[in-house]
């Protein structure tokens, strides 16, 4: 257990000016407010704080914040206001603390909503202060850290919000170290079976590849001081854990197959010269891999990553990557935006602590305003994660303006996305593009180094098209804006045209309706809808009928009076009940499979492309002529799906005793070897699962594709048939196929 004691001295010896007296203040604060509550562990809850001051106070941070480390919880769990942290510790602190502070009172929200209000407020806080984002990651870093005592559902939910937002936050940061951290045991936290094979696996290789680092630092050593090449260390590692899963998984290869499994690093003198230096002397002793050469150098990454990286075959063909930086640029990697925060000198005044501060802010607003700004008007929460999310991801593809203006984009990045980067005006108006001087289709990748030129006409409008193309969320939130507008218009143009074709069956004026502004107000309003327009746009989407909005209008006693067909009371009182209210259950699904909220019956399937299974998350989609489409919130076709927001509907899992047995198809990748098949149908037969179909080819990298058809209750059962066949000697990877 950490003492504040141990704070303070870390503090001192960074900061000999520090107002040493402010932390002791709010460490009596928080241990006063915090007595009596103890964490998952049964330890006292003030040990949480003082890691965090801990953690801040190694990072070099100033006293403001490391007081705020050990008052970041005070507000959120016990009785203390934001105006009593104000009256003590002044408006610096109150507004780190703030920012900091969960948003109370949204209990009616799901956690998937009230994660994204919180995640929103911390975000934009970080322009206020970047300080907040840095306390934020050291709290977390603690949890991550203490994650063993919390229940396994608590333990995935948080560890998955840790890889989504805070280790890229991190990475974002240029926090190399912290990162790297936050990912390892977030992977270990998701999935403890696959951390636990596969550092069993790495272990069992560590002693050859210790002795492979030993070998290649000492030829690294002998051959920069034979050439004069300066250096003050060289290290070795072995690849993070969760770092080579995913390129196992991604990749869909075995570990001899990964390139960069061992590294070295070679920390130059503060000159760049001497980089490019010693990798010249690095490919002269090992044979450089082609297109594995980088120069983060020349051009540093947007989180100021700074780094040569070559690949090289080395003695009996063992590939093995080498990093080549300046210490300077070391420190940088290692602790990204904090390395502002590096004093060299002990007697710094107040002046030199603001600058350094300015400092700071400088670079956070730089790394951060873009995703700030890009998300600030989202004013849907989950819209707003899926944003935060996307631009969260390393940027690395550089290409260049006619005029030689640098444009940074990430992998994938086509001219949609180029256009976009320059004004949104040219994305909006982009009929076409050149690469290099040829003229290509939008979808185009872009690669390093391309010149792009955007063409442009005024008369010209973004396609929905675009959305299967456009990777940045910059490009993606304008295209879906200009598609939700102008489908927003057509829909309330077909929905006065519905409900006007209904009113003539009943005889009733249109204008006599829809003149009412009161009327269609309140009726829009039983639908939880807030305008008229918004209602017209329901009977437009086919989300409202356009029969009930008469019968709402007219009362029950005239509709039945003037309807047509002369229905039955029952059946009419169900076609006025509210709309937000109604309950349908599914057809066609099993008895009781999913309820429906919110809409009037409608026709209802699965989706093909990603098959639901119970248990999964699911979302509902009004299509014209297919009623409600029920997709997995997984699925690939989401993202489009939502551009259409009138058309989502609340879908969940009814209660249901009756077990329902569901085929889904699986991808084996494996190694190529005698057995593999009956290896895998006897592991699926051993827990009693029934086998449809199953047969195996072999790739043209010599790996063996085993695809397999099973017989499943729900996503519990899907999930132990995909562990007992990862448990399968050979298997590299196992993946479900949807149509």
């Amino acid at each position: 257990m950490i003492r504040i004691e141990e704070v303070i001295a870390t503090v001192s010896g960074n900061r000999p000016n520090a107002d040493i007296d402010l932390i002791r203040r709010a460490y009596l604060f928080s241990a006063l407010h915090h007595r009596g509550q103890t964490r998952a562990s049964g330890e006292p809850y003030l040990v949480h704080p003082i890691a965090v001051a801990n953690i801040l106070a190694e990072m070099r941070l100033d006293e403001v914040s490391v007081s705020t480390g050990l008052l970041h919880d005070v507000v959120e769990d016990t009785l203390v206001d934001i105006d009593t942290i104000r009256s003590y510790f002044g408006d610096e602190i109150t507004l780190l603390v703030d920012g900091l502070t969960k948003i109370a009172n949204i209990s009616d929200l799901s956690k998937e909503k009230q994660q994204a209000e919180n995640v929103r407020k911390m975000v934009l806080a970080m322009i206020t202060d970047v300080r907040v984002v840095l306390i934020k990651l050291a709290d977390r870093l603690h949890n991550m850290r203490t994650m063993q005592y919390l229940k396994p559902e608590k333990r995935e939910r948080i560890s998955q919000e840790t890889l989504d937002i805070y280790a890229p936050i991190a990475h974002r940061l240029g926090m190399g170290k912290m990162r790297s951290e936050l990912e390892d045991l977030a992977f270990q936290n998701l999935y403890p079976e696959d951390y636990k094979r596969l550092a069993i696996e790495v272990d069992a290789r560590r002693p050859e590849l210790e002795a492979a680092l030993e070998k290649i630092e000492a030829t690294i050593t002998e051959q920069l001081t034979a050439n004069e090449v300066p250096f003050v260390r060289i290290e070795g590692r072995v690849k993070r854990l969760y770092s080579l899963w995913k390129k196992l998984k991604k990749q869909k290869i075995i570990i001899e197959q990964v390139y960069d499994l061992i590294a070295a690093r070679i920390i130059t003198e503060n000159d760049r010269k001497y980089c490019y230096l010693t990798m010249s002397v690095i490919h002269n002793i090992w044979t450089p891999v082609p297109e594995r050469f980088k120069d983060w150098i020349a051009i540093p990454r947007d989180n100021l990553y700074q780094s040569l990286h070559t690949s090289v075959i080395g003695d009996g063909g063992q590939p093995f990557e080498v990093q080549i930086r300046t210490e300077e640029m070391h420190h940088v990697a290692e602790e990204g935006v904090a390395a502002h925060w590096k004093y060299k000198e002990s007697n710094l005044g107040k002046k030199e602590e603001d600058e350094a501060l300015d400092r700071l802010r400088k670079t956070v607003e730089k790394l951060l305003l873009p995703l700030v700004e890009e998300t600030r008007d989202n004013e849907d929460s989950e819209d707003f994660i899926e944003t935060l999310k996307l631009d969260l991801y390393p940027k690395d593809v550089y290409a260049f303006t006619p005029m030689g203006k640098v444009i940074q984009l990430p992998r994938g990045s086509t001219p949609i996305d180029f256009a976009y980067a320059i004004h949104s005006v040219v994305g909006d108006t982009c009929t076409g593009a050149k690469i290099n001087g040829r003229i290509v289709p939008l979808r185009s990748e872009i690669n390093n180094g391309d010149v792009i030129e955007i063409l442009t006409t005024q008369s010209s409008k973004p396609s929905g098209d675009w959305l299967n193309h456009a990777v940045t969320s910059r490009a993606r939130n304008r295209i879906r804006h200009w598609i939700t507008q102008q489908q927003r218009t057509e829909s309330i143009d077909i929905g006065r045209k519905l409900l006007e074709k209904e009113a003539e069956k009943f005889r009733v004026p249109l204008k006599k309706l829809t003149n009412n502004e009161t009327e269609m107000k309140r009726i829009a309003n039983d639908y939880g809808l807030s305008r008229p327009d918004d209602l017209f746009a329901s009977i437009g989407y086919g989300k409202t009928l356009p029969r009930n909005v008469l019968a709402k209008f007219l009362g029950a006693e005239k509709f039945s009076e003037l309807d047509p067909e002369n229905q039955k009371q029952t059946r009419l009182k169900t076609g006025m009940k509210t709309g937000m209210k109604a309950v349908r259950k599914l057809i066609g699904m099993g008895e009781d499979a999913i309820i429906v909220r919110g809409v009037d019956n409608l026709l209802t399937t699965r989706a093909k492309c990603c098959n639901p299974l119970r248990g999964e998350d699911i979302i509902g989609y009004i299509s014209l002529g297919k009623g409600i489409v029920v997709h997995n919130k997984r699925c690939k076709n989401v993202s489009q799906l939502m551009v259409n927001k009138e058309r989502i509907v609340d879908v969940e899992w009814a209660k249901s005793e009756k077990e329902q047995i569901q085929s889904v198809q699986l991808l084996a990748t494996t190694e190529n070897r005698t057995g593999m098949l009956a290896g895998i149908t006897n592991a699926i037969a051993d827990i009693k699962t029934g086998i449809r179909d199953a047969r195996a080819n072999v790739s043209k990298d010599d790996i063996g594709m085993i695809e397999v058809t099973v017989e499943v209750y729900d996503k519990k059962h899907l999930d132990k048939v995909v562990g007992a066949i990862e448990h399968v000697p050979g298997v590299i990877a196992v993946e479900r196929i949807n149509i």
